[in-house]
């Protein structure tokens, strides 16, 4: 595929993001825009590797034709590489924005080279589709007058909902918050997925047949028994909103939240009001601590650096990983190394120093004496390896130190979905308490009932979750129609 000696003549050269100074004044996307040509050259440099790792169990979740339309990149011939994107992937252009691109990490190229630039030309596939008017709405031949519910319009449940659909079922999406799209509205910030291209989608959607019902929170609002009457097969897709707390001393102290809170709010005031109406947590002029070093603490990062914050660090409790790979973290697995991302890059550039601080666990929030934190104290620690391989964390004695914060944001993840539709249903669920449906059949303990996404298989990738909503819509085609030729 692409050029035969293409990975040998040319280098890896990504998009590049916008000036980091320049950007934290506003919250459009940080890509610039990029000629045909460079996107070709860097699909020249897709090998005929003979197996394609990129596609992969360890590679692309969805499965997508890869090596296939970078070469027809490579060609110039963009329409049939969108066809070819859209075979597997409903919705790249939300992957080609926020996915941290397994696919790469996985390439064949990688092993001695860096790898094939995957991520920007599936990006930039979907989007010279819309460019062009080639990505319509798929309205399907004959209905069967089935109808599903699907709850949650987040990546898994759009995905279910889009592939119904185009099974000819009647499918209705519910949506507590007053917006479609869940995690991808309101939960990714602006400058990382602009909100206009969620809402595109979710046009081309409704004009193809899906109905959207938004502040329906099933479970409080909606009788999930009136809706499992009214329809023969519902989907959950409600995600894993439970956020893990820090509870130490000091929890309970105003300016400490979740990140999500933090996330959400500002996202719906930018919305409504460009921040006008003030109904957001507001960064401006504080010290701000982020406890959390994955993609929602690094989202934390960029957006109060857009508010104005005085000061941003950045706590980690595990060490800081290495620049290559480590011999116990082979190609073609997720490489476990030292990245700087785009919130990082911003912190850096307005600070003079990369925020984040590795090996940190926080004891306790520091009262300013009128019920407001002012800081936290923490304590280093070691990790050591036992000899059955286990890390052990242990705290070093004389480390402890008090760092100053007017606001603490809580960016440790999340343990699972909450436990309404649990309750309401009597629905069984696993260990880990997330909703209990074999990966493959995705079918609950309730007849007709089937869960997808985070909410099924724990905290995950966008990419993960379209992959989920596409194979439970499969089966939930199946149970209702004896057998299925949806993908």
């Amino acid at each position: 595929m692409g050029k035969p000696t293409g990975f040998m003549e040319f280098q890896r050269n990504t998009i590049p993001y916008r000036d980091p100074l320049v950007r934290i004044n506003d919250y459009n996307e940080f890509q610039i825009e990029v000629t045909d040509s460079h996107l070709q050259t860097q699909g020249a440099r897709c090998m005929d590797c003979g197996v394609p790792f990129c596609q992969s169990t360890t590679g692309c979740p969805v499965d997508n034709l890869i090596p296939e339309w970078n070469d027809l990149v490579y060609k110039g011939r963009w329409r049939e590489a969108l066809d070819r994107l859209h075979k597997t992937n409903n919705f790249p252009e939300f992957t080609g924005r926020v996915c941290p691109a397994p696919c790469e990490n996985a390439c064949v190229l990688g092993i001695t080279n860096p790898p094939v630039a995957i991520k920007n030309i599936e990006c930039s596939i979907i989007d010279r589709g819309f460019e062009e008017g080639w990505v319509t709405a798929m309205v399907p031949e004959h209905r069967t007058g089935k109808k599903v519910a699907v709850i949650g319009s987040g990546p898994a449940g759009l995905a279910a909902a889009e592939q119904l659909n185009k099974a000819g079922h009647n499918v209705t999406v519910y949506e507590r918050d007053d917006r479609i799209g869940g995690l991808l509205m309101y939960g990714i910030p602006n400058m990382k997925l602009d909100k206009h291209t969620v809402q595109r989608r979710v046009d081309l959607m409704e004009a193809a047949g899906v109905k959207f019902v938004t502040n329906a929170h099933v479970g409080q609002n909606i009788d999930v028994a009136e809706l499992k009457e009214k329809n023969d097969a519902i989907i959950l897709a409600v995600g894993a909103t439970k956020p893990r707390d820090l509870p130490i001393p000091g929890r309970e102290l105003n300016g400490v939240h979740f990140a999500m809170e933090f996330l959400r709010a500002n996202t719906k005031s930018l919305m409504d009001s460009n921040l006008e109406d003030g109904n957001y947590i507001s960064a401006e002029g504080k010290n701000v601590i982020v406890i959390g070093g994955g993609d929602t603490g690094t989202d934390c990062i960029g957006t109060s650096i857009r508010h104005g914050c005085t000061s941003m660090v950045n706590f980690e409790l595990l060490p800081k990983p290495p620049a290559d790979r480590a011999p116990d973290n082979p190609w073609p697995q997720w490489a476990r190394i030292f990245r700087v991302d785009y919130g990082h890059q911003e912190a850096e550039a307005k600070f003079g120093n990369d925020p984040r601080e590795f090996c940190i666990l926080s004891k306790e929030f520091i009262d300013d004496g009128n019920g407001n934190v002012a800081g936290i104290k923490t304590v280093t620690v070691q990790w050591t390896k036992d000899d059955s391989g286990r890390w052990n964390m242990a705290e070093v004695p004389g480390s402890e130190k008090v760092f100053k914060a007017d606001l603490v944001l809580l960016a440790m993840g999340f343990l699972g979905p909450e436990a309404t539709l649990v309750e309401k249903l009597g629905m069984e669920t696993d260990q880990r308490s997330n909703f209990k449906a074999e990966y493959g059949r995705f079918a609950t303990s309730i007849d007709g009932v089937f869960a997808a996404g985070d909410c099924r298989r724990g905290q995950s990738l966008v990419v993960w979750a379209i992959n989920e909503g596409r194979a439970a819509a499969r089966e939930c085609d199946k149970y209702l129609m004896g057998v299925s030729s949806l993908p």
